[in-house]
């Protein structure tokens, strides 16, 4: 959710006529969507009269919508480094970038934040797909991390991962900071965490604040092919952080390639619409809104972050 405020600025008496003053509080929601007909197909064909929108339970109204192709995108990579992760993205390099080179147009960007006990920029916001891969090759075959930057406050671990402090600073300090149409990260992790100083509903609520969609691909290290107690935990989170935020959460640990999984990925970016909304509800209380799309046209399902925290600016 943005918060907008434009000024008008009244003349100073070198003036014989003040100017008159415009004051306008608009609080803007960006709602990022996906929809489905009934047989599970995308549909890439809404206008705004096919979709009603609702902030609990009161109806609101749109004052913008597009299709996903009609607007620029940021996209995160999330990579765990971690010990029982840092082969998994490695194996997969070579679909990811070909990931990169089909679904990115000229004007889109992206960027690589690598993480383990911390939080590291590997490459930068850039339009050139390829130097991403190029940079996580390096980084995978460095054996120094101190030339990359940290993403967020550098904080004090022992040992660990910090599975939501990168989702939450690749969200607040990168993803937040860019003005485009659409935002989303795609991590890659087991969502296993013992080191952050944020927790998971830190990582949603500045997802949604953001309008940021989480794609989480997840590779789970299974011994003797079982789930313990952990996996179970994070195969879950991976989950909740993705239907939260209007994303998908895909399997990778048995996965071959990452072919399928960035292939769905790539058609739900590219059949997605922004919709925009001024909330009629300006009390900034701190409290969870909720937000409904409802279908005009019948037999269509929707995939949307869930709400917003109204939180004071």
């Amino acid at each position: 959710m943005l918060r907008r405020r434009f000024f008008g600025i009244a003349a100073g008496p070198v003036f014989a006529q003040e100017l008159p003053v415009i004051r306008v509080d608009v609080n803007l929601v960006n709602l990022p969507f996906s929809a489905r007909d009934g047989s599970g197909a995308l549909v890439r064909t809404l206008t705004k009269d096919d979709v009603e929108v609702y902030e609990d339970g009161v109806r609101q109204t749109i004052s913008h919508f597009s299709r996903g192709g009609e607007s620029s995108l940021a996209l995160g990579l999330v990579a765990d480094a971690s010990g029982s992760q840092k082969d998994f993205l490695k194996d997969h390099r070579r679909d990811l970038r070909d990931f990169l080179k089909n679904v990115a147009q000229a004007r889109d960007q992206a960027f690589l934040v690598c993480f383990g006990n911390q939080v590291r920029l590997i490459c930068p916001m850039t339009s050139k797909m390829e130097q991403i891969t190029e940079r996580l090759g390096e980084f995978q075959k460095a054996k120094r991390y101190e030339e990359y930057p940290f993403v967020g406050p550098r904080e004090w671990r022992v040992s660990g991962t910090a599975f939501y402090d990168a989702i939450y600073h690749s969200v607040e300090d990168v993803l937040a900071k860019v003005d485009v149409g659409r935002r989303a990260l795609i991590v890659f992790s087991d969502g296993e965490d013992n080191a952050s100083a944020h927790h998971m509903l830190d990582a949603i609520e500045c997802a949604q604040r953001a309008a940021v969609q989480l794609f989480c691909i997840r590779y789970t290290e299974l011994r003797g092919g079982r789930w313990n107690a952990r996996n179970k935990y994070g195969r879950s989170v991976m989950e909740r952080l993705a239907r939260e935020t209007g994303g998908v959460d895909l399997d990778g640990t048995h996965a071959p390639d990452l072919k399928a999984q960035f292939r769905q990925i790539a058609e739900i970016l590219r059949a997605s619409y922004d919709l925009g909304y001024s909330s009629t509800n300006a009390v900034r209380d701190g409290s969870f809104r909720k937000i409904q799309l409802r279908a005009v046209r019948p037999g269509l399902s929707f995939r949307h972050k869930t709400g917003y925290f109204a939180r004071p600016d």
